[in-house]
């Protein structure tokens, strides 16, 4: 059975309440001390992990010291961060972890996302089997990635544009898309849904040149969303009302994070990188 991560029952960081003070505990000179203590010794070169010296329990409290330490800055506060090559500027709402046997489980939700300047308006995070790995610098691996959001339209439709030179999509009334083919002069109005990796888009109407397209000539086939970044799998896509719910599965990934540098940015409020 999976058992949540409680620090307070054995961490440094014990009795401690996050939700009624976030933020100034961490500058408290004790909590800098432990966790400038921590990390010296978890980054001295001459430490011999493979001898027994560095126990099990020191990913643990390193998860402690981290998730405790990101939260008390930035919860309720936008934070800036570099993930695997990507600029992410956000929100902070939620960070939770959880032990699930020999690894953990974390939990991150954040609001008015920008991902390399593209606006998502939320986005919940389930991270599976993650583990860390002593070393300098320290690995961070993950055996899935569950993302599911919010994102509007309009940004959406943007965000397709920038990639695909063909068409030029736009919202349009009652819900539909408006796509025009840039050089052949069509116009087609359509719905399009996401189920399971496999797209589906309904076309309405089109017209060519203002000569109506015949409906057989507009039917077309579920087409498989194989050939994602990063293998990524996209399990659903809804339109309601000007905004785009999707939740998309992502296998296992590694980084790697300079634990110095990122004790330097929870104490100064900085950039979190992650590469």
């Amino acid at each position: 059975m999976a058992t949540y991560f409680d620090p307070k029952a054995w961490s440094p960081l014990r009795a401690v309440d996050l939700g009624m003070d976030l933020g100034r505990r961490l500058f408290d000179q004790v909590w800098v001390e432990q966790w400038t203590s921590f990390t010296s010794a978890w980054l001295e070169p001459a430490a011999d992990f493979g001898s027994g010296t560095v126990t099990a329990l020191m990913p643990d409290v390193l998860m402690t010291l981290l998730s405790e330490g990101i939260l008390s800055q930035f919860g309720g506060q936008e934070v800036s961060a570099t993930l695997l090559g990507s600029d992410l500027r956000a929100t902070l709402h939620t960070l939770k972890v959880r032990r699930r046997g020999a690894h953990f489980q974390a939990k991150t939700v954040l609001t008015g996302l920008l991902w390399n300047r593209h606006p998502i308006e939320e986005l919940t995070v389930i991270a599976h089997g993650l583990r860390l790995v002593p070393g300098v610098p320290t690995k961070v691996r993950t055996s899935q990635l569950d993302l599911s959001g919010v994102i509007t339209l309009a940004a959406l439709l943007e965000w397709i544009n920038g990639w695909q030179p063909d068409w030029e999509l736009e919202p349009a009334a009652d819900g539909l898309i408006l796509a025009k083919h840039r050089r052949r002069k069509i116009r087609a109005l359509a719905t399009a849904d996401v189920v399971d990796n496999v797209l589906s888009i309904t076309v309405h109407r089109a017209h060519w040149r203002k000569v109506r397209a015949p409906k057989r000539f507009t039917t077309l086939n579920p087409i498989p969303l194989t050939g994602l970044p990063s293998q990524a799998r996209i399990s659903r896509a809804e339109h309601v009302d000007g905004h785009v719910f999707f939740s998309v599965d992502l296998p296992g990934i590694t980084g790697s994070f300079d634990l110095a540098q990122i004790r330097s940015a929870i104490v100064a409020g900085t950039t979190l990188i992650i590469f």
